[in-house]
């Protein structure tokens, strides 16, 4: 069997961003979790987040995508499997206060200084998301990014999430800046390296210092935090 072309690198004319876990931190809402369910906050906040990934891949790999459901309706679905495996009570209150925290999850602070940068070195820059466009507008607007983010692009067009190519594809589609002079930005191992077999120049953020995945494949780039951006080759618009 062929092995996956892994992308030589090259000067940088557009950077995406996955949203969930990247940009935005998804285990913020282990706080409130706490909050309803003391003692319990922050393993919900996992078991929540793992369960929401499972699906996405889930729906997307079965029946050709018969089964696809929009990210808000998937994560809500995992808020409920995970609270149910933990025995927790979720009353219908407490539903919707973790589902509208999830909504305006706090983002990372050097968002906006990196985004910035990017902008002023003539980079074009977005988000490659599997969050549906209304999920991602109200979390973009409540982290005051909407000026610094050329694109913001859901696979909820296509009903297919990543890791499927076709999720991928809809960023060199957007941006028009071929997949090879793209960088993707992802704190999710699983993402960077589908990504990586894509063609992207991937960077994935490493902030916990965990091991990359065992499947012959490396990152472009690897870092720990999302400044390391500015560090890639960056080579802004064609003269």
């Amino acid at each position: 069997m062929e092995k996956p072309r892994i992308p030589s690198r090259q000067s940088l004319r557009a950077v995406l961003f996955d949203a969930y876990g990247t940009l935005f931190d998804v285990y913020s809402v282990g706080l409130l979790a706490e909050q309803l369910f003391p003692g319990r906050g922050q393993a919900l906040g996992v078991m929540w987040r793992d369960k929401q990934i499972e699906y996405t891949h889930l729906v997307s790999t079965s029946n050709h995508g018969a089964h696809y459901q929009p990210f808000w309706d998937i994560t809500r679905a995992a808020l409920r499997y995970a609270c149910k495996r933990l025995g927790l009570d979720l009353r219908s209150a407490h539903e919707e206060q973790l589902m509208n925290q999830y909504r305006c999850l706090t983002a990372f602070p050097e968002n906006r200084e990196v985004l910035q940068a990017l902008k002023t070195r003539g980079i074009v820059t977005g988000i490659l998301s599997n969050g549906d466009p209304a999920m991602l507008a109200v979390v973009v607007k409540s982290a005051g990014l909407d000026d610094v983010l050329d694109h913001v692009i859901s696979v909820d067009s296509i009903r297919k999430y990543k890791t499927h190519p076709d999720a991928y594809a809809l960023g060199p589609q957007a941006t028009g800046v071929p997949v090879h002079q793209t960088a993707f930005v992802s704190c999710n191992s699983w993402d960077v390296l589908a990504a990586t077999w894509f063609g992207y120049q991937t960077l994935w953020v490493n902030r916990n210092q965990l091991p990359f995945e065992e499947l012959g494949t490396q990152p472009v780039y690897t870092g720990a935090s999302l400044r390391d951006v500015l560090a890639l080759p960056l080579g802004g618009a064609p003269a």
